[in-house]
């Protein structure tokens, strides 16, 4: 079987080459770090896995502007998650 744990710096080397896995499993491993500083760096690198990560911890924590910024950046799965969120129903509160 062959070994699962690279290091961060070889992923990192292979993801500036253009290797999109090694990308994504640096994503990977920033989420379970729960580095998001990390996967919005990644996402601005073009890792649209990062954004499904990011897309994913902002609709946990309902964070609009988050969902917009990170469609900004490029991954639009997280302006139609925006848009859901925003038709779903209220409540009744108006504030």
């Amino acid at each position: 079987m062959a070994n699962k744990d690279f290091d961060r710096e070889t992923l990192r080397e292979l993801a500036d080459e253009g290797n999109e896995p090694a990308l994504d499993r640096l994503a990977d491993l920033a989420d379970a770090d729960g580095d998001l500083g990390e996967l919005s760096e990644l996402l601005d690198e073009g890792s649209m896995h990062a954004g499904f990560l990011l897309t994913r911890c902002a609709v946990a924590a309902g964070d609009l502007r988050e969902l917009q910024r990170i469609s900004d950046a490029g991954y639009d799965e997280a302006g139609h998650e925006l848009e859901r969120l925003l038709k779903a129903p209220t409540d009744g509160h108006r504030d």
